[in-house]
């Protein structure tokens, strides 16, 4: 669509039109589940009434200039042109749970959204599917119109606490420590040490990063991806974990932190998988190209006693200026952010809206599973990496690059730099932090939040939310690749309880 001459509306930000490239299109599916029947009417009376209505992207159009270049033209928004109404039954023949059923009949539907159904641009990028049976609505927003956190808090605006039907939830972030202060003030050495450090590590990182760009990649093993893999067909799992669950394992672990619980129970979990798949050790598998004569992956086999890495993409984003690592501290540090200031759209603002990310690069090891090794091991080695990486630039750097190559390049160039670190390495995982309390929307409890993106050129990605003291990851996998994703769910969900029960036994 051109938009009339001599009225071409807002530009698209750089991040916006990175999204916008056919080879990525990314979409993210917000699933909310709620307690009770959801009533039609008043979702389309929230709809209508909420803050989402009065931000301009979420009532404009997708426009190009006679030059090709993106635009948000303001327009008229109808109501029931994003307001779809799904009839799924729910699968009577199944023996599961009911939550258990709705998991999956949601999860079939968000797979089934991810790979076949692209947005009309003749109306704004975002759509509500409400499943009636299922009482869950998915929101389905174009990433060009905001990130994780932006969309977060622009969904609590239409939100209410349960316990207070006239309070907003407040949307918190971790706050970065002050490492090393540990509650008084460090000499001169002790400060030189931390910056000849924190330079190091960011040189090391930085240069790793620059590697993954260009040609160095993970070892394929049975859960890497192959060329086009982002458009192969999906399956979706939910992995549901206690954040006092997690807890209890951080306090087992000196100094340790929820994000250092979170990413010793992945590697804890992919250890577990990779050994149910290749009970012998690790198998590589290669792309599509490279087959045997009967169409069959040709495998590798890795001895089990050597240590197999793989580097996880983690997508994390700051509200406060550049510093992009702030989402690793969760839980320790609460800092309440006014949700409004989010939707500011000027300057002045410190949290604006937008698409404002960058890239982590984090090794995860195989470890062959024995039931006399020590679970939090797997912690104690995340904690060591993570803080590390906390020294470090890395996510400036990966966010500047991107931010450079799209500015003076074009979003070609910054998609063919993403697609390279992405083709990489082996799976993506990101955050978002959720309300700590039980809120509610149109008078209705919400039982689950969960998120999670399409058209990522890997086999495995994984995002997580956290609400009311719950941590839902929602694992989408190229079915074709990881057939069983319930059972990797369940791998990441054991390696928890069991990483509990070393902490009580350690107590």
């Amino acid at each position: 669509m051109t938009p009339p001459e001599g009225d071409s509306g807002e530009p698209v930000t750089p991040a916006g039109r990175l999204f916008l490239l056919p080879e990525m299109n990314t979409i993210i599916h917000c699933a909310i589940g709620v307690k009770n029947k959801i009533d039609i009417d008043a979702t389309r009376s929230a709809i209508k009434n909420s803050l989402m209505l009065k931000h301009p992207r979420f009532c404009s159009l997708l426009v190009r200039d006679k030059n090709g270049r993106e635009h948000w033209k303001k327009t008229d928004i109808d109501i029931d042109q994003h307001l779809l109404i799904v009839h799924k039954k729910n699968d009577s023949l199944c023996s599961c749970t009911d939550d258990d059923v709705v998991d999956k009949v949601v999860n079939e539907y968000i797979a089934d959204l991810s790979v076949s159904t692209p947005f009309d641009i003749s109306k704004p990028l975002w759509e509500v599917h409400v499943l009636l049976e299922q009482n869950c609505a998915i929101l389905r927003i174009h990433h060009a119109l905001g990130d994780g956190i932006s969309l977060m808090s622009l969904f609590l605006t239409a939100c209410r606490t349960l316990g207070d039907p006239e309070k907003i939830p407040a949307l918190v972030t971790g706050r970065r420590p002050d490492y090393g202060k540990e509650g008084k003030q460090q000499d001169w050495r002790g400060v030189i040490l931390r910056v000849l450090k924190m330079v190091w590590f960011s040189l090391a990182f930085s240069l790793e990063f620059v590697l993954r760009i260009l040609w160095v990649g993970d070892k394929k093993t049975v859960i890497s991806g192959g060329d086009g893999v982002e458009l192969w067909p999906r399956k979706l799992a939910t992995a549901k974990f206690l954040i006092e669950d997690m807890k209890t394992v951080k306090r087992a672990v000196a100094n340790a932190t929820i994000n250092d619980v979170l990413f010793g129970l992945i590697s804890s979990g992919l250890s577990r998988y990779l050994d149910h798949r290749s009970p012998k050790g690790s198998s590589a598998r290669g792309p599509a190209n490279n087959r045997n004569g009967h169409g069959q992956f040709k495998r590798k086999t890795i001895p089990a006693a050597r240590r197999d890495r793989s580097d996880i993409l983690i997508m994390v984003k700051s509200m406060f200026s550049l510093i992009l690592c702030n989402s690793f501290e969760w839980f320790p540090d609460w800092l309440v952010q006014d949700i409004s200031e989010m939707l500011k759209n000027n300057s002045g603002s410190q949290s604006r809206w937008g698409n404002r990310f960058g890239f982590i690069l984090l090794p995860t090891f195989y470890h062959k599973h024995k039931h006399d090794a020590d679970p939090l091991d797997h912690v104690r080695r995340a904690k060591k990496m993570i803080d590390r990486k906390k020294k470090t630039s890395e996510a400036h750097f990966a966010y500047h690059i991107g931010h450079l190559a799209m500015s003076l390049l074009g979003p070609k160039a910054a998609y063919v730099l993403n697609y390279r670190v992405l083709c990489n390495t082996t799976f993506t995982f990101s955050n978002v932090v959720g309300p700590q309390e039980v809120i509610t929307i149109t008078g209705n409890p919400i039982t689950f939040i969960r998120v999670n993106t399409s058209s990522i050129p890997h086999s495995l990605t994984m995002h997580m939310v956290s609400y009311a003291g719950r941590a839902d990851m929602q694992i989408m996998v190229a079915k074709d690749i990881i057939p069983d994703p319930e059972f990797l769910a369940k791998c990441f969900e054991d390696a928890l309880v069991e990483m509990k029960e070393a902490a009580a036994a350690a107590v």
